[in-house]
C-alpha cells in the first residue's frame, strides 16, 4: 500500500517565482506588436504586463535578490514612457467614441484641430517609446530578469509557506489605501464622525476637483496597487477577498474616469490656448455632465470605505485565507 504523499507547502518564494514569470512573458508577448504599431490594444496589454511585473517585483523585494536593472524604480521608469503613448490612446478613443457623435457639427469641425495636435504628438511620443525599447535599460531588464528566472536566487524570507506569510504582505497596502486622505475629499468629520457631503451641486464639485485633483488621483493609483497586489493571490482567499478586489477596482475605474476627464479638458485648454467654454461649449458642458455622474457614483464607495465595520472585515478578510 502506498503511502499518501504530503502537498508540499507554496513558499513566498514559489509565488515571487510565478509573479514575476507570468508578468514577465506578458510583457515581453507584445513587444513585437506595439515596435509595429499596428494595434492599441497590444500597447495597453504591454503596459499592463510591465505594471504588474513591478508591483510582484516591489511586493516580494523583500524575498529576492535581483540585480539593479530590475529595480521597482527603472521598471516605473520604463512603464511611464510606455504610459505616455498609451494615454494618448485612450484621449482618442474617449474623443472620437464617448464625445465627438454627440456634438454639434461646428463643434465636430473645431475638433479636427485636436485631433491633428493629437497624432503630431502621437508620433513623437512614438519615436520616444520605440527609442525606449531598444535602449540599454530595457534590454538590461530583460537579460537580468531571463537569468534570474534560469537561476533564481532568494533571501532567506522566501523559504516561509506563503500562508503564513500573506497577511503581513497585504495589510500594509490596505493600510495605505484606507487612510489615505483622497477618501476624505468631499467629506466634513462632526463630532469625530465622517459624513459624505451630498447636497454639492455640480459647480462645487468641480472646484473640489480643481484643489484637490491630485490627492484623488493618488488615492486612483494606491486603490491599482492594492488591486494588483491582492489579485497576486486571489485562488488563497475566498468569495469575500475576490467581492473586495471588484470594489477596489470600481473605485479605481470611476476615480480614472474623473481623472481621465479633467485631463483631458487641460489637454483641450493647451491646444486652442483658451478655455473650451469658448471653443468647445456642447464638449465643456458634456465634460462637466460626465464627472457630476461618476461623482455621484463614487460616493457610496468612499462612504462604504470610511464605514469602521467595513474596513474592519477588510482586514479580517485578509487575515484568514482559506
Amino acid at each position: 500500500m502506498e503511502l499518501a504523499t504530503e502537498p508540499t507547502v507554496k513558499t513566498l518564494g514559489d509565488y515571487a517565482y510565478e509573479a514575476i514569470q507570468k508578468h514577465f512573458k506578458k510583457t515581453l508577448k507584445w513587444e513585437k506588436a506595439v515596435k509595429k504599431d499596428e494595434d492599441p490594444e497590444a500597447l495597453h496589454q504591454m503596459r499592463v504586463g510591465m505594471r504588474r511585473l513591478r508591483t510582484a517585483i516591489s511586493r516580494f523585494d523583500i524575498a529576492l535578490n535581483l540585480s539593479k536593472p530590475a529595480s521597482d524604480k527603472n521598471i516605473g521608469k520604463l512603464s511611464r514612457r510606455l504610459g505616455n503613448l498609451r494615454d494618448l490612446d485612450v484621449l482618442k478613443e474617449t474623443l472620437e467614441t464617448l464625445y465627438q457623435p454627440n456634438l454639434p457639427e461646428k463643434e465636430q469641425k473645431t475638433l479636427q484641430k485636436a485631433f491633428d495636435a493629437l497624432a503630431k504628438q502621437r508620433d513623437n511620443t512614438l519615436e520616444r517609446t520605440l527609442e525606449t525599447l531598444k535602449d540599454e535599460s530595457y534590454k538590461s531588464l530583460k537579460h537580468t530578469l531571463e537569468v534570474w528566472l534560469e537561476k533564481p536566487s532568494y533571501q532567506p524570507l522566501a523559504s516561509l509557506p506563503i500562508k503564513q506569510v500573506l497577511p503581513d504582505l497585504l495589510l500594509p497596502e490596505v493600510s495605505s489605501f484606507l487612510l489615505h486622505p483622497g477618501l476624505l475629499v468631499g467629506t466634513h468629520i462632526i463630532d469625530s464622525e465622517v459624513k459624505i457631503r451630498t447636497d454639492w451641486k455640480a459647480q462645487k464639485i468641480e472646484q473640489q476637483l480643481t484643489t484637490k485633483g491630485e490627492t484623488i488621483h493618488n488615492l486612483r493609483k494606491q486603490a491599482k496597487r492594492v488591486r494588483y497586489q491582492m489579485e497576486l493571490f486571489a485562488e488563497l482567499y475566498g468569495e469575500s477577498y475576490t467581492a473586495y478586489i471588484t470594489e477596489v477596482k470600481s473605485i479605481q475605474d470611476i476615480l480614472g474616469n474623473i481623472q481621465d476627464s479633467v485631463v483631458m479638458g487641460e489637454w483641450l485648454v493647451d491646444v486652442f490656448k483658451s478655455e473650451i467654454h469658448n471653443q468647445l461649449p456642447t464638449l465643456a458642458n458634456l465634460l462637466a455632465e460626465n464627472r457630476y455622474q461618476w461623482w455621484q457614483q463614487w460616493q457610496p464607495l468612499q462612504e462604504q470605505y470610511l464605514k469602521a465595520e467595513n474596513r474592519h472585515n477588510f482586514h479580517l478578510t485578509i487575515l484568514h485565507p482559506v
